[in-house]
């Protein structure tokens, strides 16, 4: 009986420690669009790795995915004639249920969840 406890005290702690009560990125996550207001562009993030643009047709994401507090977003940049595919890794600031907060470089994005 003691073997049988202890076995489920430890798999409590393992699924703990693997993030049983961490936030996740997934959602639709928005800010304003600077000089129009009441315009939100974003990025919209999917289970199973997809991840689509809110409101930006010159920056497509495609695909995302998470290494610890780095989220590397993949897409396409369109202009000028030509499609340049890119590959950005941001540094997670700051996750909550209604909130995240990206850092590339000197670069700080505040996004908000949309309902």
């Amino acid at each position: 009986m003691k073997k049988k406890m202890l076995g489920v005290v430890v798999l409590l702690g393992i699924l703990a420690a693997c993030g049983g009560n961490s936030m996740s990125v997934v959602g639709a996550w928005v800010e304003p669009i600077p000089g129009m207001e009441g315009q939100v562009q974003g990025i919209k993030i999917e289970e199973g790795g997809n991840a689509s643009s809110i409101n930006m047709a010159t920056l497509v994401y495609e695909s995302w995915k998470q290494n610890g507090d780095q989220l590397i977003l993949t897409g396409k940049s369109i202009g000028n004639g030509q499609t340049i595919e890119f590959a950005d890794t941001l540094e997670i600031i700051k996750l909550t249920a209604d909130s995240l907060i990206l850092n590339k470089g000197e670069m700080e994005i505040q996004y908000t969840k949309q309902k």
